[in-house]
């Protein structure tokens, strides 16, 4: 591991920590509920960790567009905006704690790696409609008699509140063991399978599902932090791709909306033609 990658996992660990700091409720079997839960995390943190200290920024704008009163909310698209803007995918790369334990998984070495899936440009494309119809459009129209909707990003699919909310309060309250049915063995189900292709595959979750890395991944192409390749420097050989977990091919695409900003590339890069940066 090169000093980049370890500098990058430090941080990942540190951020990670931070955010999940309210280790009380973990002996008491509840979700902290205090003053920082009114903030949003950059990553993808579920608010029903008993250790988080901070929401979740997919979770709080369904918990707004599935609410009767409120259909809009300016702090968590601001929110959401901000933070891409400045960095982009930065975020994913650096400060996402489901993305930690999606690297971390992947450094298992029981198993051959495979670069991509078949059908790879679609399911790449599959993290937008998830964005579309699980966290935008059915909480605005899929509403019960009373007129509220549903988390259903949340509910159907997010591994990261299975792992860090569901399995840990359900293990520490007996009462929500015996009330545990089809919908928690689902999303266990579900997150199974996410550590499994996890270990196999880059960053699955990432790269196929998460919505919020797919609004970052937007701004990746005017963010304010940027890669860029010096033309005159750049003798296109190809190893900034076959560093690339992600298989993108940086001379030609260097703000990829599937980059998360890594740095693998530029360490890879002989001649030093990948810089990355803020720009003007």
């Amino acid at each position: 591991m090169v000093k980049s990658e370890k500098i990058r996992l430090f941080i990942q660990i540190c951020f990670a920590t931070l955010s999940n700091g309210y280790l009380k409720g973990f002996y008491k079997g509840k979700i902290y509920q205090g003053d920082f839960k009114y903030l949003c995390n950059p990553g993808l943190n579920c608010y029903s960790c008993p250790a988080s200290l901070t929401s979740c920024p997919i979770g709080s704008l369904q918990a707004v567009l599935s609410n009767r009163e409120y259909k809009f909310s300016l702090y968590v698209l601001g929110f959401i905006g901000a933070f891409g803007i400045i960095s982009g995918r930065f975020i994913c790369g650096f400060l996402c704690p489901f993305g930690l334990v999606q690297d971390l998984l992947f450094k298992i070495p029981i198993i051959k790696k495979i670069r991509n899936l078949p059908g790879e440009k679609f399911l790449r494309f599959l993290r937008f409609i998830i964005l579309a119809v699980f966290v935008i459009i059915l909480p605005l129209a899929a509403l019960d008699i009373t007129g509220l909707g549903f988390p259903w990003f949340c509910k159907y699919i997010c591994p990261t509140g299975t792992l860090e909310g569901g399995i840990p309060l359900v293990l520490l309250n007996k009462s929500l063991q015996s009330a545990a049915g089809f919908l928690f063995k689902w999303k266990v189900f579900i997150l199974f399978l996410t550590v499994i292709f996890s270990i196999i595959i880059y960053r699955p979750f990432c790269r196929y599902i998460c919505p919020l890395g797919a609004i970052y991944g937007i701004f990746n192409k005017f963010s304010f932090y940027r890669y860029r390749v010096a033309s005159e420097k750049c003798i296109k050989c190809g190893e900034c791709e076959k560093s690339c977990n992600l298989s993108i091919r940086v001379w030609e695409n260097p703000d990829s909306i599937d980059c998360i900003r890594c740095g693998k590339c530029k360490s890879a890069c002989p001649t030093g033609a990948i810089s990355s940066g803020f720009v003007r």
